[in-house]
C-alpha cells in the first residue's frame, strides 16, 4: 500500500508543478521523492519510473491544453478561432513552461492515439473548415500552424525576441494576421 496521501494523480500533478519550476527535463522520480520528503521506493507503487512519470505529465499537459482549446474555440470561426487557439498555446506555454515542454514529448503510437493529442488535431482542422481547404492542403495547413505556434512560443520562451523591438505581442498579432491571409489565399498546387 502506498504512503498515505500519495496517489498517482497527486504525484503527476506535483511533477507537472515541478516541471514548471525547474524544467521538464529535470523531473525525475528522485526529484519528486525529495519534494515529498519520502524514499524513492515509496513512489514506485504509483509510477513505474521516470519515463512513466514524464509520459503521465505529458498526457496531463495535452489534456489541459485541449480543454482550454475547446473552451476558447466554442462559437468561433475563421480568424477569431485561429487567434483563440494560437493564444491558448502561447498563454499555456507562458503560464506552464514545463508542462508545455512535456506536451511536446514523443509518445509511443498507442499512448498517443489514446491521449488528447487527436483532440488538438481536430481543433486545428475545425479552424481550417472556415478557410475552405481540402486535402492534402488541410494537412499541410495543420502542420504549418503547429510549426508556427510551437516555433514562435519556443523562441519567445527562450528569450529569442527579448533583445529587440517591436514588442513580441505586436509580432504575434502580425503573424496571426499573416496566417489568416495565407489561409484565405492558399496557393494552388503547381
Amino acid at each position: 500500500m502506498g504512503r498515505v496521501g500519495l496517489s498517482t494523480d497527486r504525484l503527476v500533478r506535483a511533477g507537472a508543478e515541478l516541471a514548471d519550476e525547474v524544467g521538464f527535463d529535470q523531473v525525475t522520480v528522485s526529484a519528486l521523492a525529495r519534494r515529498f520528503d519520502v524514499k524513492v521506493a515509496s513512489l514506485y507503487s504509483h509510477v513505474k519510473n521516470s519515463d512513466d512519470l514524464s509520459t503521465r505529465i505529458a498526457l496531463l499537459a495535452l489534456e489541459e491544453l485541449a480543454d482550454r482549446g475547446d473552451l476558447a474555440l466554442a462559437g468561433r470561426a475563421g480568424k477569431d478561432a485561429l487567434t483563440a487557439l494560437a493564444d491558448v498555446y502561447r498563454d499555456y506555454a507562458r503560464e506552464h513552461p514545463g508542462r508545455y515542454a512535456a506536451a511536446q514529448l514523443r509518445l509511443d503510437p498507442e499512448t498517443a492515439a489514446a491521449s488528447a493529442g487527436p483532440r488538438h488535431a481536430r481543433m486545428t482542422r475545425a479552424i481550417l473548415r472556415g478557410y475552405d481547404l481540402t486535402e492534402p492542403d488541410q494537412t499541410h495547413a495543420v502542420r504549418l500552424l503547429g510549426s508556427v505556434f510551437h516555433g514562435y512560443v519556443s523562441l519567445e520562451l527562450g528569450g529569442g525576441f527579448s533583445h529587440s523591438a517591436p514588442d513580441t505581442q505586436e509580432t504575434w498579432t502580425r503573424i496571426l494576421d499573416a496566417l489568416d491571409a495565407l489561409l484565405r489565399n492558399w496557393p494552388p498546387k503547381t
